[in-house]
Parts: C-alpha cells; structure tokens; sequence
C-alpha cells in the first residue's frame, strides 16, 4: 500500500537525518529541524489518509491517533512546537514505527 511505503520512507529519512547527531546539533540546526518536522508532517498526514481509507490496517501502527495529533501540533502550531519533543519522539518512537510498518508491508508483500 502506498501510504505505508510513504510513511516508511519518510521514518527512514529522518533516521538518516538524525543519524549521529546530537539534539544540541539538531536544535541549533533550522535545516535540520525543518527536515525532520516535514517527514513527521508526512508521516501523521499518511496515516490519517490511511485511517480514513483502511482503519484496520491503521489501527496496527501503534500509537496512530498520536502520531496524527502530532502531526496536527506541527501543522496548525507550529510556533508552540517543543524542539525537545521532537527529538525525543525520532529517537524514541520512530524506530518502533519504523518496524511496525514494515512489519505490515512484508506482510502486504507476502499477500501479493
């Protein structure tokens, strides 16, 4: 599915992104903030298109609805959005996403 592979790939960009930095780096660096909040914003925006479209499939990406609700803070907030946060969230939660989708698109691949 293709919102799954949009989500995939923009999870593995920011890993690539962030790789090796440090969140002095990352918070001193608006090129690299910007890059990584825009592939969040992908993720979140795929996700709520695949939660409209497939809820099922949606509802196996743990934490989705908060991905979304992130998504949402980066977009509509965006001058309240906490760079620590962020940090935090492609340290710590992204690469349990990460897994999760890939997980679903093996799974998808398997079933072609």
């Amino acid at each position: 599915m293709k919102l799954l592979a949009d989500i995939h790939q923009a999870a593995e960009m920011i890993g690539g992104f962030i790789s090796g930095r440090t969140f002095h780096e990352y918070s001193n660096d608006p090129l690299l903030r910007s890059a990584v909040e825009r592939q969040f914003e992908i993720i979140g925006e795929a996700l709520n298109r695949l939660a409209r479209q497939d809820a099922a499939t949606a509802a196996r990406v743990g934490d989705y609805r908060q991905i979304i609700a992130f998504r949402n803070v980066l977009i509509h907030a965006y001058n309240a959005v906490d760079d620590r946060l962020v940090w935090e969230a492609a340290q710590e939660k992204l690469p349990l996403l990460r897994r999760n989708v890939k997980a679903l698109l093996d799974e998808q691949g398997a079933a072609s």
